[in-house]
């Protein structure tokens, strides 16, 4: 009997003791994982104090990104800058990501809670591959608790890489709402005032013989201009700020956009083009039938309904491309 006693005692103890143990490793666990966030944290608010946008290899992505625990988002940018990868809109995306990361830097809603970053593609390869990446620049959003969503990727393609287009993405995201402060450009200042000067003088020069501005054709060329200018997209690409090309799914640059809720740059100046070359078709066609010489008048009929039919069409074939279903074409599909 009695040593049924000790032996229970001994058990008892032994659990007891075993308790103990187990609650002791596990607060050592806690206090460490505990050591290891305040650490990365305050290794992030060193690093960000030097620079807006932190640039981490594959390395600092696994140990700030990747690895847990974490209790802040980042935004990381994933870009080929390198000459040599012939990244076109990498160097304009950068410019703008930076404007966002600055702009939260010196705000008054600067915390701990989010941190602006950037992935080379040259300095870190293997987290391209990781994440299965095969094209620049993206942008995607690390919450503070699991993994990436659909959403937490930017989709550059339809809303562009302005930097308030960034920041609205990011307030959705993270609900933290970044003011956008541009550093000053005077460049439109100087060219307004240049113009101001050269017209102002020139009106001087001309003061004894201004008939050149009764000039009908005149005006109407200028009309005819800043239609070409509204119809092809410029106030779209001062309000959203679009790339000027970007890459297509083959690898190649694209000049059109794939969707009609979007445009690029290039893509403006090349329907302008086309709107001139056939405004230019029938500015021939009917100037074709106040000819004399009926040669010549023949001619030009000819040329003018050639430019209408053929850069009408091609303009045709880029609206049914970017315009899903759209059945109809003309020459070109």
């Amino acid at each position: 009997m009695k040593i049924l006693i000790k032996i229970a005692v001994l058990t008892a103890i032994s659990l007891c003791l075993l308790h103990l143990v187990n609650s002791q490793s596990s607060k050592n666990a806690r206090s460490q994982g505990q050591q290891s966030l305040s650490e990365k944290v305050q290794q992030l608010l060193d690093m960000n104090t030097k620079r807006s946008v932190l640039r981490f290899n594959g390395n600092k992505f696994r140990d700030f990104v990747k690895s847990a625990p974490r209790n802040y988002s980042i935004v990381v940018m994933f870009t080929a800058m390198a000459p040599a990868r012939q990244c076109v809109i990498c160097r304009h995306a950068h410019d703008e990501y930076t404007i966002v990361a600055n702009s939260y830097r010196y705000s008054q809603t600067y915390s701990n809670k989010l941190f602006f970053a950037m992935v080379d593609f040259d300095e870190g390869s293997d987290v391209f591959q990781m994440l299965r990446l095969n094209t620049a620049p993206v942008f995607i959003h690390f919450p503070p608790k699991g993994k990436p969503k659909p959403a937490d990727t930017m989709d550059i393609q339809r809303v562009g890489v302005s930097a308030e287009v960034i920041g609205k993405w990011i307030q959705e995201r993270t609900d933290i709402q970044i003011r956008i402060f541009r550093p000053p450009n005077y460049s439109a200042t100087v060219a307004i005032l240049m113009l101001t000067l050269f017209v102002g003088g020139f009106l001087y020069l001309r003061r004894n013989n201004l008939d050149f501005l009764y000039n009908k054709q005149m005006w109407a060329l200028v009309a005819v201009v800043f239609c070409f200018a509204m119809v092809s997209g410029q106030m779209w690409n001062h309000i959203r700020s679009p790339p000027f090309v970007h890459k297509s799914q083959n690898g190649g640059i694209a000049y059109i956009h794939g969707s009609s809720q979007g445009q690029l740059v290039i893509e403006t100046y090349i329907v302008m083009f086309l709107n001139a070359m056939i405004v230019l078709g029938m500015v021939l066609l009917t100037e074709a039938g106040w000819q004399n010489d009926h040669r010549k008048s023949k001619v030009t009929a000819i040329v003018g309904l050639f430019l209408v039919v053929v850069f009408f069409s091609l303009i045709l074939s880029i609206f049914r491309s970017k315009a899903q279903g759209y059945p109809y074409s003309f020459l070109f599909k």
